[in-house]
């Protein structure tokens, strides 16, 4: 079974990572998997890119930059992820298509693939599936939703655009998508039930197949380790509560809930009972050139972290893993945090409570509440059973996330879809 991955970027981004893991996982499993991308910002192994000459990569360059900053252009300044998708390019006479059994489509975006260029894919008479990392393939632009239901209809009005209006770019994007998208076959992957329900009420794929298949996650690299030993390999004290979240570029970033976090923690500090100097705060990602808010408690910044073992150590050594996002599909983190037996304090929204058991292996807190949220965190601060709901967060992924579970969900809806189409 010969399967051809595509994604605009290789491994940068959550669906970049998810779709090198599945392609990883069907591999170890007996499938030919195979990763192609728009754009690399360096030579790998992994992945093969459609873009190799000087001039293909200096028009993949154009594609990338135009398409960003146009979006960004016509959008408030909302930090809400917005595509207009003007520009792409076609693929169709690749020879590793022609030769595939089925295209398994990713994140496309950024210059990649326009509607257009996905309705191409027809020629190819293959099965295609695609999996939805975010929400921007049935909406007219927006990638992440909040509470708008445009989507529901024909989008218009949207509310993080300019200009706004029944005729808007939204409602002109999501035209072209119909367009692109009626005479295209292919079958959805939604990688949590909450995605899942969002595509049911969406105008454009409310009538597509749809099935639910999470994300996987290398359990032989996100994997417990002595948490004392992990404290002391990051120079904490083994005895200090340690706390971990993701760094957000800015306070005011709605999508990834910054603020919440803050509030969350500055309202920890004060509770009865929580000694400020026996918590440790770990942030890790890139903080170059961003805002740095204040923390109450005593803060590690430990950068972008581009090894996974050195990652998966930084895990085990935090007692509570925060991530305050308002909406996320399936969040790596949360599955990395899970795996490497750390548990786990967000929000209820999204695809969160997929893998987050409310008081078995992590905390649900209410949404938006980031009262709720500091909760969570003494919850963890005082609890006596810490070894179990740690034992639990790891089980959660090798029961329901691991490679071998979802490398073989995927094979089945291949081969089913392969038997169905004809030759």
């Amino acid at each position: 079974m010969k399967v051809i991955h595509l994604n605009t970027y290789e491994g940068n981004g959550g669906a970049g990572r998810a779709c090198l893991r599945l392609s990883d996982a069907l591999n170890a499993s007996g499938a030919d998997s195979n990763v192609m991308v728009y754009y690399q910002f360096k030579e790998s192994t992994k992945a093969v890119a459609f873009s190799k000459s000087p001039i293909q990569k200096a028009r993949a360059v154009f594609n990338i930059l135009s398409e960003r900053y146009l979006s960004k252009g016509v959008v408030k300044a909302l930090k809400t992820p917005f595509s207009i998708q003007w520009f792409g390019r076609s693929i169709t006479s690749h020879p590793a298509l022609k030769e595939a059994d089925l295209i398994h489509l990713h994140w496309i975006n950024h210059g990649f693939l326009r509607p257009r260029d996905l309705a191409a894919l027809e020629e190819l008479d293959k099965p295609i599936v695609w999996t939805f990392h975010d929400s921007n393939a049935f909406t007219g632009g927006c990638h992440v939703r909040y509470s708008c239901e445009n989507f529901h209809n024909q989008c218009g009005f949207c509310p993080l655009l300019k200009i706004s209006g029944k005729n808007d770019i939204s409602h002109q994007n999501w035209l072209r998508k119909k367009k692109g998208y009626q005479n295209l076959g292919f079958h959805i992957i939604a990688p949590s039930k909450w995605m899942a329900k969002s595509i049911k009420f969406s105008s454009l794929m409310g009538a597509r197949e749809v099935a639910v298949i999470p994300n996987t996650i290398e359990t032989d690299v996100f994997k417990p380790y002595v948490k004392a030993e992990a404290k002391k390999l990051l120079k904490i004290d083994p005895d200090k509560f340690v706390l971990m979240s993701g760094f957000m570029p800015s306070k005011n970033d709605k999508h990834k809930g910054t603020s919440y976090l803050i509030d969350a923690l500055n309202d920890l500090a004060k509770r009865p009972g929580i000694i400020k100097e026996n918590i440790e705060l770990l942030i890790f990602g890139n903080k170059e050139n961003a805002e740095m808010p204040e923390f109450p408690f005593k803060t590690t910044f430990l950068g972008t972290i581009s090894n996974d073992t050195h990652l998966a150590k930084c895990y085990s050594a935090a007692d509570a893993f925060i991530t305050p996002s308002l909406e996320d599909n399936l969040p790596n983190t949360v599955m990395e945090s899970l795996a490497c037996a750390t548990p786990v304090v967000a929000f209820k929204t999204g695809g969160i409570p997929d893998m987050v058991e409310h008081l078995v292996n992590g905390y649900l807190a209410d949404y938006e509440s980031a009262e709720d949220l500091a909760t969570g965190m003494e919850w963890l601060y005082h609890e006596d059973s810490a070894a179990e709901i740690q034992k639990q967060a790891r089980l959660t992924i090798l029961s329901n996330f691991s490679e071998e579970v979802i490398a073989e969900k995927h094979m089945l809806l291949y081969q089913s879809l392969i038997n169905l189409h004809p030759r």
